[in-house]
C-alpha cells in the first residue's frame, strides 16, 4: 500500500488514515485490510524512526481500530479495544483520555447500554475539566446528543446518520 521508502511506523501511521477513510466510506473490507497492514507494519518497527512519530504506539493503534469499528457499526468490537487502550494512559494524559472516553461512551450507547455510556461520559468530563480541549468538548456534546436521542441510530463523528447499519 504505497509509501515506498517510509519507515514501518510512518507507514503504520499512514495506513491508520487509510483505515479511517475506509471506515468513514463504510468499506469494511478495505478497513480490515488497512488495519491488518497497520499491525504488520508496526510490528516491523525498529531504529531509525523519525522523532515525529514518537506518539504512535499500540494503544493509539487500538484507539484508531476502535474508532473504525464504531464507524462500521460494530460497537461491541470497539469496546474492548478502547477500554484496554484507555486503561494504559496515565492521568496526566487527560486530554487524550477524555477524547478516547467519548468513543468508548459512543460504543456503549450504540450497543444500547446507555447507563454505561452515561458513566463513561461523566469520567470523560472529569478528565476534560483538568485539560480543556475544544475537540473533546465537541465529542462530549455529540455523544450527549446521541444518548439524549434515546435510541441507538448510527452515529458518525458528530453526525447522526439515520440509516441502517450494514455488516
Amino acid at each position: 500500500m504505497g509509501a515506498e521508502g517510509a519507515t514501518p511506523v510512518v507507514r503504520a501511521l499512514l495506513l491508520e488514515r487509510v483505515a479511517w477513510a475506509s471506515a468513514r466510506a463504510r468499506d469494511a473490507d478495505a478497513t480490515w485490510c488497512a488495519l491488518d497492514a497497520v499491525d504488520d507494519s508496526y510490528e516491523q518497527r525498529g531504529e531509525g524512526e523519525p522523532e515525529w512519530v514518537y506518539w504512535l504506539n499500540r494503544n493509539e493503534i487500538d484507539v484508531m481500530a476502535g474508532r473504525c469499528m464504531i464507524e462500521l457499526g460494530r460497537p461491541g468490537d470497539a469496546e474492548p479495544l478502547l477500554s484496554n487502550a484507555i486503561a494504559n494512559y496515565p492521568p496526566e494524559r487527560a486530554r487524550e483520555v477524555a477524547l478516547y472516553l467519548t468513543w468508548l461512551a459512543e460504543s456503549h450507547a450504540l450497543a444500547g447500554d446507555l447507563d454505561a455510556a452515561r458513566d463513561v461520559v461523566q469520567r470523560a468530563r472529569r478528565y476534560a475539566e483538568t485539560m480543556p480541549s475544544a475537540r473533546a468538548d465537541l465529542r462530549l456534546d455529540a455523544v450527549q446528543r446521541l444518548m439524549g436521542a434515546g435510541k441507538t441510530t448510527f452515529f458518525c463523528s458528530g453526525l447522526n446518520l439515520h440509516q441502517p447499519l450494514t455488516r
